[in-house]
């Protein structure tokens, strides 16, 4: 006697839901979800809290062995596992140039590469970058192993306009700053110490003449501020040089310019970092490989200032802490925070803000760094 027709339906209905949900079990346990990057920044809390650091009112440079290093985070998280690359080189000296190196990078246009470019203008750069001091983006520390280094990288979002973060961004061990860091008169907001300041020779140049009537007069300069180079074109190569040997830029686009009006009269390598070509492309593959490359600007996308020196200190830094970096509320604020009257986050096809954004607000959620919002 067979079953009613209304209950085989029934029943074959009920089978083909619980085959569904053994493959959504399955597709579930086997790929990890990628968090929603806000859902996790609600509650504002100091780099100190979020990091569990106990003593928040400490004035020593140097925190001590850290309670929750980015390493360990890193490690504890399955997607950021697959992508970091702590073993990396960061920096690019003349004890890397080999014929290898220069065969692969020329495969590769700038900045991810050497392609088209001068070689004999590269070579006799980075044969001035020829100390293990000009490999290493912190100088060797005169106390014991084993410390912590807190990092704060300062974007230049109008978020931190009336922010009051000036304090807690001063200690931390080492601030990266980068184009236009205006800094007087918002010493309150976004501090008085620069360690590292990031650049391409374009975008130093654009902010000086963009940003010089709201008080970006000069870079900044300090006896012990170094400068990262971001090798954006064979500008950065010819600056540099000229910048180690006290000379004027000999060629190119910037010729006749005297490097020390900008970053003052110490010439000694080691004041000077440049990012390496390789290091710049794994971030790009890894972390920010943007749909714009698919969509006819792949010649000129490349991952913003910002994104390079917050990515520099996640590779080289054991807790980093970001302020005045994109967030979803963006447009309640202005452009950059020394702007005078409220413009918009303007967005350009040679940056991805909004993927780097997204990029930002998952490392937050991961503890991987802390994001400042508001």
């Amino acid at each position: 006697m067979g079953f009613p027709r209304g209950r085989v339906l029934w029943l074959l209905l009920l089978l083909v839901a619980a085959c569904a949900g053994i493959l959504f079990a399955l597709y579930s346990s086997s790929v990890e979800p990628f968090p929603e990057p806000w859902s996790g920044a609600r509650d504002i809390m100091t780099p100190r809290e979020f990091f569990g650091l106990k003593a928040p009112n400490s004035e020593t440079r140097k925190s001590g062995p850290c309670p929750h290093s980015l390493s360990m985070a890193i490690r504890q998280h399955r997607h950021f596992w697959g992508l970091f690359d702590l073993s990396i080189p960061v920096l690019l000296w003349g004890g890397l140039l080999t014929p290898e190196l220069w065969d692969s990078l020329s495969r590769h246009k700038a900045p991810y590469g050497w392609q088209g470019l001068s070689r004999q203008a590269i070579t006799s750069t980075l044969s001035l970058l020829n100390s293990s001091k000009t490999a290493e983006l912190f100088a060797p520390s005169r106390e014991p192993p084993g410390n912590c280094i807190r990092c704060a990288v300062v974007g230049n979002g109008g978020i931190l306009n009336g922010s009051r973060q000036g304090l807690d961004i001063d200690a931390h061990d080492y601030v990266f700053r980068l184009n236009g860091a205006v800094i007087k008169g918002f010493e309150r907001d976004v501090g008085t110490k620069t360690s590292f300041y990031g650049f391409t020779v374009n975008t130093m140049k654009n902010s000086l003449i963009s940003y010089w009537d709201l008080g970006f007069t000069s870079v900044p300069q300090g006896q012990d501020l170094r400068y990262i180079f971001i090798p954006s074109s064979i500008r950065e190569y010819l600056m540099l040089r000229s910048a180690i040997l006290g000379v004027p830029v000999p060629e190119g686009p910037d010729e006749g310019d005297r490097p020390h009006t900008y970053f003052g009269p110490e010439t000694s390598a080691s004041k000077f970092k440049l990012l390496h070509p390789d290091f710049i492309r794994y971030l790009k593959e890894r972390f920010l490989k943007s749909e714009l490359i698919n969509k006819g600007f792949e010649d000129i996308y490349m991952p913003s200032t910002g994104a390079l020196m917050l990515l520099t200190a996640l590779h080289t830094c054991d807790q980093v802490s970001a302020y005045g970096f994109i967030t979803p509320n963006y447009q309640k604020y202005s452009d950059h925070y020394f702007e005078r009257k409220k413009q918009p986050l303007k967005f350009y096809a040679n940056h991805d803000l909004r993927l780097e954004a997204t990029l930002w607000g998952n490392l937050h959620k991961a503890h991987i760094l802390w994001l400042y919002h508001r």
